[in-house]
């Protein structure tokens, strides 16, 4: 078999345009073989890349992106794996996304474990001084252990950190060396003899004193900073005591523990006593009402639209919240669908006067585009935030009967988010005993596609609402 070397340095760029030559060539998998010269077959004739155009082969990004990890592996069949990926991809173009496929899970497997070690390295580099402290360029070394080889695709990221001083890390492999702002690699370093110093004893004390007894569990802490990396890390030599101390230091910090109720005590204390609904004079009322900022629709409304009726009125009709007319004008039910609204009342033998119209959300919620203000549906905070204001209407109005129009309403009143059309014409106990009778917006007759449809809804609000009215004498005596 045809044996093509890849040298240890540079070892991406190397595999990339020799797979690509023999890839033009039409070399299988099984006529070609991949890796440096140590780990040879003894039949394996080396030889060098096929001198062939390649421009005519292409590759998708993600495999690109795959390639430049899984090269980095320590495993030593990991060229021949990604070239027989690369020969079986220019026949099956989707098996990059076929996430079962055996070869396609072990180079992802690969993937992850070269990205797993960079982090490691990352985290687990440990310089020491090793020049003159005061010379213009300090100068560092740190000797690490990489389970793969990841230096090279690793150090472009000492760079950039380090990039105010000179500084090697040496490896078993590679050696990353960077001297005067210009990075370089060498293979087979010995290992440096670095002392400890000074640095070492005030970062392995910060790290004692942030090691929490209380959040101790050994096998995370072995797991994200496993006990391969320990030997070179200076706090390592701490670990062993902390985990000892934990239990007795954690009992400790219990002990110790402020006996003051949490500030939420008090949170839950005030909410208890505070008031659900508006309990001043009724004169006031409007003016708390434009106040109001419980929730943050008052931000982009134009003002508040508050309950229009009188004083004390049998049936009170709730609406989901203002909509652009009502915004401009201040009244609740003057835009189209209060016309729809006002025409079904007319036929169900309402009066508009002797009824109290409100909503369940006092300001308008909405987006711009262009010109236009686009209605928002209201989300449950905003809701609830404003059922303080729904709950002093009802407690001033006392109703006997209260309609609900949409699911906005419905929610507010009954704490039920079941879908209308299952509810629809009949009535419920609202949250303070209030008989709630349920019934589509009239907004959702504006939204029906034809005239048919629109009909047959309009002739479904008059019988509801003739049904609130209806309602009213028995509901009295009772």
């Amino acid at each position: 078999m045809q044996r093509i070397i890849i040298p240890r340095l540079g070892a991406d760029k190397a595999w990339r345009d020799a797979a690509r030559a023999c890839l033009a060539a039409g070399l299988a998998p099984h006529d070609v073989t991949f890796g440096d010269a140590s780990d040879g077959g003894l039949f394996d004739e080396v030889v060098q890349p096929p001198s062939i155009d390649a421009h005519d082969i292409t590759v998708s990004k993600s495999f690109i992106s795959l390639a430049r990890s899984v090269v980095w592996h320590s495993d030593k069949d990991r060229f021949d794996r990604l070239y027989t990926f690369l020969h079986r991809a220019q026949r099956e173009r989707r098996l990059m996304q076929d996430g079962a496929d055996p070869l396609v899970q072990s180079l992802r497997n690969m993937e992850k474990a070269v990205h797993r070690c960079q982090h490691k390295m990352k985290a687990f580099v440990r310089f020491r001084e090793i020049g003159d402290p005061k010379a213009p360029r300090r100068s560092f070394a740190a000797w690490f252990e990489p389970t793969h080889n990841t230096v090279e695709p690793t150090a472009a990221f000492f760079a950039n950190r380090f990039a105010d001083m000179d500084w090697r890390i040496v490896t078993p492999g590679v050696t990353a060396i960077f001297e005067n702002g210009a990075l370089r690699f060498a293979l087979d370093l010995p290992k440096p003899d670095l002392q400890a110093d000074a640095h070492e004893d005030l970062w392995t004390t910060y790290f004692c004193n942030i090691f929490n007894p209380a959040r101790l569990k050994v096998d995370a802490m072995t797991s994200e900073m496993p006990k391969k990396y320990w030997k070179n890390l200076p706090e390592s030599a701490s670990i062993p005591q902390l985990i000892a101390d934990a239990p007795a230091r954690a009992r400790a910090m219990a002990d110790a523990a402020p006996t003051l109720p949490p500030v939420r005590t008090a949170r839950v204390k005030d909410a208890a006593t505070r008031s659900t609904h508006w309990d001043g004079p009724s004169e006031g009322m409007a003016a708390a009402l434009s106040a109001c900022k419980r929730c943050t629709l008052q931000a982009q409304a134009t003002q508040v639209v508050a309950g229009h009726g009188p004083e004390k009125a049998d049936i009170m009709i709730v609406g989901e919240q203002p909509g652009d007319q009502e915004d401009l004008v201040g009244l609740p039910f003057v835009g189209p669908a209060g016309q729809i609204l006002d025409e079904a009342m007319s036929h169900a033998e309402l009066d508009r006067a002797a009824v109290y119209l409100t909503n369940a959300v006092k300001h308008f919620k909405h987006t711009i585009r262009g010109r236009r203000r686009i209605h928002q549906n209201p989300d449950r905070d905003e809701i609830e935030s404003c059922r303080f204001w729904l709950d002093s209407e009802i407690a001033r109005t006392k109703p006997k009967v209260i309609v609900a129009l949409g699911a906005t309403a419905a929610f507010s009143l009954t704490g039920s988010k079941t879908a209308i059309k299952t509810r629809r014409g009949t009535f419920e106990v609202g949250r303070f005993g209030h008989p709630v009778l349920i019934t589509f917006h009239p907004a959702y007759v504006l939204r029906l596609p034809n005239p048919s449809a629109q009909s047959d809804a309009r002739k479904i609000l008059i019988q509801d609402l003739a049904l609130a009215a209806s309602s009213v004498p028995r509901l009295a005596s009772q």
